[in-house]
């Protein structure tokens, strides 16, 4: 048995001598090992990309040779690139693998958790990526660690078998400068080039009109790459600065009367929504019982958000700007936050997490508020080092509320909630059941039932919130308002099990998977400096409007960029991210001639106020 093993080894080394002797098909040898390292990482990007449709939607990648070559030509790509810059095959290949690996099964995960993609955007985001992630139970499967096996095979195998070198600089530094101009030429002419990605169709297993399904559809390398224009804010077709300068300080800029100031204090509640809307859950204990009651009081409505189970911050900040779509801001950005600070008011808000998730140090900074408080410089002493709840929070910002009346300014106050965010655990953690169990898995009914012990908790804080300032004689409006709906199990699976509809080939799904509510109440004093008793039933609107909504109820008219939108809203009143809309109030992807001009009207002075910060110092 020794003498065959030494056979097949002495062979095999004879073998990678001949080759190695000969240079020229030393090297051809050397680029076939590329090509196959190539495909094989292809392949794996493919497979994961499928996310949990895999093998039905694997193989149909297969049937558009477009796909293959878009998905493919990157990985090749790389794999060449690297290996002419470090002339080492091992080197190459390990970097290559562990990029395509790294991001194939964080784009699986994501994708079975949240429903949705990965994004280049969130690889900006990268470290706030892992501490979500944290939350979540990410596991590797066999196949993952197979594939992890299969590349650390393949960087072994090239260390001592595919040792072929390029001794030439020249020969190098031409082929990297050759490789640079293909790829910027593809990137921007194939890769960028959105009718080219729209016309490539594979929608027989999913939904050309679900965003997370249409990127599904296409791979994955080739629609994370695309998602690159989306990171990169362009300018709208026709856009001219000096125009769009005119055409938006043409609307005017008003001011707030002094006798119509009032104080304001919003709140976007972490993961919140009202169930109760669902015949589908039957509840042992009221826990809206109060929120409903409150809702008779008030102004209230819908959003429909761009998010779903995550993504708190494009909620967060398309309120606060007005902006159809958001981005990690680096400077000052105009806001409704700088036009209340324009007014006299005091601007500040509070978030109980940590300062540097998502950058909200620096960008509410951006945004105009003078101060927010979050766990690092104001609750972590409050809550003895832990993520403070919404007792803690609610209580903040009513004692910083009070603390503002000494500077008698009016008071504007954006506070983001973190209480009831998810996921929720799969073991029983809430003392009461809230829900009766329909024949739920276990798993799923802890889910469920620990989520509403966390808006059990939420509503309680609402009434004493609510309770204090009907009591205050200062005039105060609240402004409540969901961020996203909840996670409910890996690939939504509690939505499933309890019947709820979230198909986004359908409206009602469309609406079930990001509709959240808006409460705007006002105590006595505010309706009587008002004239207006703040009741009535709201708009659905995309969380930009909100605002909007805030100042029609008020009667505030802002400042230009308000009064634009305001226009717009009276043909568009939704702009999701993923190009689905709301017009004459149907949701559609097709709008009209009409609502096509003002919506790409709009879209020119959106990005001009975006990229060109006023200030009235």
């Amino acid at each position: 048995m020794g003498d065959r093993k030494n056979y097949y080894m002495n062979s095999v080394i004879s073998f990678a001598r001949k080759i190695r002797g000969n240079k020229k098909i030393y090297t051809i040898y050397t680029y076939l090992i590329l090509l196959f390292m190539g495909i094989f990482l292809g392949i794996v990007s493919l497979y994961f990309g499928s996310s949990s449709y895999l093998k039905p939607m694997y193989f149909s990648y297969f049937n558009d040779v477009n796909l293959i070559i878009l998905n493919f030509f990157p990985i090749f790509f790389t794999l060449f690139l690297l290996y002419f810059i470090f002339n080492r095959v091992w080197i190459s290949y390990f970097l290559t693998s562990a990029l395509t690996v790294i991001l194939s099964f964080a784009n699986y995960w994501k994708l079975l958790i949240r429903n949705d993609p990965l994004l280049a955007m969130d690889v900006l985001l990268f470290f706030e990526s892992l501490d979500m992630a944290g939350d979540y139970n990410v596991n590797l499967n066999w196949k993952m660690v197979s594939v992890i096996a299969l590349c650390v095979i393949g960087v072994v195998f090239a260390f001592f078998f595919v040792r072929r070198r390029i001794n030439s600089i020249k020969i190098r530094v031409l082929a990297i400068i050759i490789l640079a101009l293909i790829g910027g030429l593809l990137f921007n002419n194939i890769y960028m080039d959105t009718e080219l990605y729209n016309s490539i169709e594979n929608h027989d297993l999913v939904s050309r009109w679900s965003f997370p399904q249409d990127y599904i559809s296409k791979g994955f390398i080739y629609p994370f790459i695309h998602s690159i224009k989306s990171s990169v804010f362009n300018k709208p077709e026709g856009y001219n600065k000096k125009l769009a300068e005119e055409k938006l300080f043409s609307y005017g800029y008003s001011d707030i009367a002094d006798e119509k100031k009032i104080n304001i204090i919003a709140i976007m509640l972490e993961s919140f929504n009202d169930f109760t809307k669902f015949d589908n859950i039957e509840f042992k204990e009221d826990i809206y019982k109060y929120y409903h009651q409150l809702k008779e009081e008030s102004y209230s409505g819908e959003i429909l958000t761009n998010t779903f189970a995550g993504g708190t911050v494009n909620t967060e900040w398309a309120f606060i700007t007005g902006f159809t779509d958001v981005y990690n801001f680096k400077t000052q950005v105009n806001s409704y936050a700088h036009y209340f600070k324009e007014q006299g008011y005091r601007v500040e808000g509070s978030h109980p997490g940590h300062d540097w998730f998502y950058n909200r140090k620096n960008i509410n900074a951006y945004l105009g508020f003078e101060n927010y408080h979050y766990y690092e410089n104001y609750y972590a002493e409050l809550s003895n080092n832990e993520i403070a709840g919404d007792d803690i929070l609610f209580n903040g910002i009513i004692e910083l509320y009070n603390k503002n009346k000494d500077s008698g300014k009016p008071y504007f106050s954006f506070n983001v909630t973190y209480q009831n965010h998810g996921p929720y655990s799969t073991e029983k953690l809430a003392d009461k059941q809230y829900i009766v169990n329909k024949g739920y898995s276990e798993e799923d009914y802890n889910i469920l039932n620990n989520y509403f012990d966390g808006i059990y908790r939420t509503n309680k804080e609402i009434e004493k919130l609510i309770e204090y300032f009907k009591n205050e004689d200062e005039p105060v409006v609240v402004l409540l308002f969901g961020d996203h709906n909840p996670w409910l199990g890996d690939n939504s699976s509690v939505y499933k099990a309890i019947g709820i509809n979230i198909d986004l080939n359908t409206e009602e799904g469309f609406y079930n998977y990001y509709n959240t509510p808006y409460v705007i109440w006002g105590n006595e004093r505010a309706k009587e400096k008002l004239n207006n008793d703040l009741k009535g039933i709201g708009p659905t609107v995309s969380p930009n409007f909100l605002m909007n909504v805030l100042f029609d109820l008020l009667g505030y008219e802002g400042n230009e960029f308000m009064k634009a939108s305001n226009e717009l809203r009276e043909y568009v009143d939704v702009v999701h991210v993923y190009k689905i809309y709301k017009e004459s109030g149907a949701l559609t992807a097709e709008l009209t001639a009409v609502s096509e001009e003002k919506l790409h009207d709009y879209l020119k002075l959106e990005y001009y106020w975006e990229n060109n910060f006023r200030s009235f110092n």
